[in-house]
C-alpha cells in the first residue's frame, strides 16, 4: 500500500518521471538486446569481452550511450571512424518506445513483466531475421520464466485485486499453461497442414516454440489473436517485399542490414526466405498494447451467439 501511495505521489507531482524512466530504461535494454543479437546465435558470451569496435578496440562508456552516441558520433566509430549500422540505434529505440508505452497502457507490475517479453521479442524477432532460426534460450528458458511470473504476478493474466492470492496465483499459472499449449499448438497443426499441402516445410519449429512464449503471457486469447494477426501482418510484409523487388528490377532488397561487431554483414529483412517470428511479435505487440480489449469483447460477442 505504501508503494502505491509513494508511486502515485510521484506521478502526481512529476507525471512525466516514469514514462521517461520507463523510456530511459528501454535504451539500456536496447542496447544489451544488441549484443544479444549478435553473440547467442555464434555462441558467444553476452557478457564478456566488453563492447568493442570492429577494429578491436574497447568502446568508452561516453560513446556507448543508447541511441545519442550514434546520432553524436554521425553513425562512425570514434576509435577509427568506420561506420557502424543503423541497426544498433534502431534496437535501442524500438525498445525504448516499446517500454514507454507498456508502462504507459499496463498496470505497472504488469508493465515490468511485458518489458521482458518485448526484450524476448525483440531479440528472437532480429535473431531470426538475420539466420532463420529461434534460439531455445529465447523461447524455451522465456516460456519458463514467463509461466513462473504468471504464479507470481496474477495480473499478468487478470487475475487479483479480491480474494485470496494464492487461488488467484494458481489460476494465474493455469492460465498461461494453458496459453502455453494453446498458442504452440495452434501454429503447430498450421504447419502441419502447411506442409501436407506444400508438400515442403512451410513454417519453422522455432516458431511453434516463440508462440509457446507468446500465448504464456498473452494467454490463449492472445495467442489466437497473434497466429492469424501474424498472418495478415505476413501478408502486407510480403506485399511491400514484392514492389520493393519490382522498383528494384527484381534484385534482392534488405531492410536494415547489420553489421556485425566483427565488420560482418548480415542480412535482415526482405527475400526468398522471410521468417515468421517477426510477424508474430509484432501481432503479439499489437494484441498487447492496443487490441486485447477489442478482441476479447469480439470473442464474446461469439460465445454469445451459441
Amino acid at each position: 500500500m505504501d508503494q502505491s501511495i509513494s508511486i502515485a505521489e510521484i506521478e502526481s507531482i512529476a507525471p512525466w518521471f516514469f514514462p521517461a524512466s520507463a523510456f530511459i530504461f528501454g535504451a539500456i535494454v536496447g542496447s544489451f538486446l544488441n549484443v544479444v543479437i549478435y553473440r547467442i546465435p555464434v555462441g558467444k558470451s553476452i557478457v564478456s569481452p566488453g563492447s568493442h569496435c570492429a577494429c578491436g578496440t574497447a568502446i568508452k562508456w561516453h560513446h556507448n550511450v543508447p541511441i545519442l552516441s550514434w546520432i553524436l558520433l554521425r553513425g562512425k566509430a570514434s576509435c577509427c571512424g568506420q561506420p557502424y549500422s543503423i541497426r544498433y540505434p534502431l534496437v535501442e529505440t524500438l525498445t525504448a518506445v516499446l517500454f514507454f508505452l507498456s508502462w504507459i497502457t499496463l498496470d505497472p507490475a504488469v508493465a515490468l513483466a511485458a518489458m521482458l517479453l518485448i526484450s524476448l521479442l525483440i531479440s528472437a524477432s532480429f535473431i531470426d531475421l538475420d539466420h532463420m532460426i529461434i534460439p531455445d534460450s529465447i523461447s524455451i528458458w522465456g516460456t519458463v520464466v514467463v509461466v513462473l511470473l504468471s504464479f507470481c504476478i496474477p495480473a499478468i493474466q487478470g487475475y487479483g485485486g479480491e480474494g485470496p492470492y494464492l487461488l488467484a496465483s494458481i489460476k494465474s499459472g493455469i492460465t498461461s499453461i494453458i496459453g502455453v499449449f494453446t498458442g504452440s499448438g495452434l501454429i503447430l497443426w498450421i504447419a502441419l497442414v502447411a506442409e501436407a499441402v506444400l508438400k515442403k516445410e512451410a513454417m519453422g519449429f522455432g516458431d511453434v516454440k516463440l508462440m509457446g512464449l507468446i500465448g504464456a503471457f498473452l494467454g490463449w486469447q492472445g495467442a489466437l489473436f497473434t497466429v492469424f494477426g501474424g498472418a495478415i501482418v505476413g501478408t502486407v510484409w510480403f506485399i511491400i517485399a514484392l514492389l520493393s523487388r519490382l522498383i528494384f528490377k527484381n534484385e534482392t532488397s534488405k531492410i536494415l542490414p547489420a553489421e556485425t561487431p566483427d565488420g560482418e554483414a548480415t542480412s535482415a529483412g526482405f527475400g526468398t526466405h522471410v521468417p515468421f517470428g517477426p510477424m508474430l511479435a509484432i501481432a503479439s505487440m499489437l494484441y498487447l498494447l492496443w487490441a486485447k480489449p477489442y478482441f476479447e469483447a469480439y470473442l464474446h460477442t461469439i460465445a454469445s451467439l451459441w
